[in-house]
């Protein structure tokens, strides 16, 4: 395909005979899967997978990402028709890359939730492709890691964020976006000495072993410093990487239920995703857009090039190994 094939180009999503390469369908028609990679629901020979997990019942402030995934594909139309600036490879075209649609769940049966998505990224899992997955609020995470724990032991965790979510809560059954980080490490999933959160800027009692690089020390040191940090931390295990999008600063990320003033910039996330070319990434996930705080799609935008760089990621290390 090239640029002048736009005008033939429509609902790409549905009917390019190809995973590979980029696409140059008209950004403001057709299908919006992620990224414009065609709807599947096989995954064989699939390298990444990606879903949406439409849930915002665990939020303790303002709700509306379960529209997040939605926003998010269609923000990603921005971005297919270049490889994506300087990570110097294209993932589009060295990756079967599908989007594998959303997560079907009865809303009415909330304690049923975790369980379904633990299934539903333990069968991608299972099919041999990583798992990218758009939220949603951050109380998904917590299945996700219980998913990748039961195959790759427990994760080094890489946390854009600007709360711990590691608030003491010894209750399991509740679904709280604010305290699944505690119970990951309690359950074992994390390997907290390996892990860290990059752009907290709230209290906690107890970082339960986390490493921590706030917000003031991501100003200070600047992205290439932090980078070379979480490196050294998270070493060459198997690591999970989340990113809440209020690791942002309101000014870049306005659409989220509970932001907090004095986050990173754009930028600097930017820097510090490249920066982390070879953790070994088993996969990831971006949360906490709610589209109806997002007035100019400025929280949207940003989480589609994070879900990009999270891709990017996690084919850097498999383009070397293969």
């Amino acid at each position: 395909m090239a640029l002048e094939d736009a005008k033939s180009q429509v609902d790409t999503a549905f009917t390019c005979p190809e995973r590979r390469g980029l696409s140059y369908e008209n950004v403001f028609g057709g299908a919006a899967s992620f990224l414009r990679r065609s709807y599947s629901k096989d995954l064989t020979g699939v390298d990444l997978a990606v879903t949406g997990v439409p849930f915002d019942q665990a939020v303790t402030n303002r709700t509306g990402t379960r529209l997040g995934p939605r926003a998010i594909r269609e923000a990603s139309l921005l971005q297919p028709c270049d490889p994506p600036y300087g990570w110097g490879y294209d993932p589009l075209s060295e990756l079967d890359v599908v989007d594998y649609g959303d997560l079907a769940f009865d809303y009415a049966k909330t304690a049923d939730f975790p369980a379904t998505l633990r299934a539903h990224i333990g069968g991608i899992l299972d099919a041999g492709a990583g798992s990218l997955v758009l939220g949603g609020d951050h109380s998904i995470t917590l299945p996700i890691l219980q998913a990748h724990a039961e195959r790759f032991g427990p994760l080094r965790v890489i946390q854009f964020d600007a709360h711990s979510d590691l608030w003491q809560d010894d209750d399991f059954d509740r679904i709280d976006h604010g305290t699944f980080m505690y119970k990951a490490v309690r359950q074992g999933l994390v390997d907290a000495a390996h892990s860290v959160q990059v752009g907290i800027r709230t209290v906690v009692e107890d970082c339960q072993g986390f490493q921590v690089i706030d917000a003031p020390e991501v100003h200070r040191t600047g992205p290439e410093a932090t980078a070379r940090r979480i490196k050294e931390i998270v070493g060459e295990g198997p690591c999970y990487l989340t990113f809440d999008i209020d690791a942002l600063d309101p000014a870049f990320a306005p659409g989220t239920g509970t932001p907090v003033w004095g986050g990173l910039a754009s930028w600097q996330a930017a820097a510090i995703l490249r920066g982390l070319a070879g953790i070994t990434l088993t996969g990831g996930d971006v949360v906490e857009v709610s589209p109806p705080f997002d007035t100019t799609g400025a929280t949207a935008i940003a989480a589609a090039h994070v879900a990009m760089d999270i891709l990017c990621l996690y084919g850097w290390t498999r383009r070397r190994a293969g």
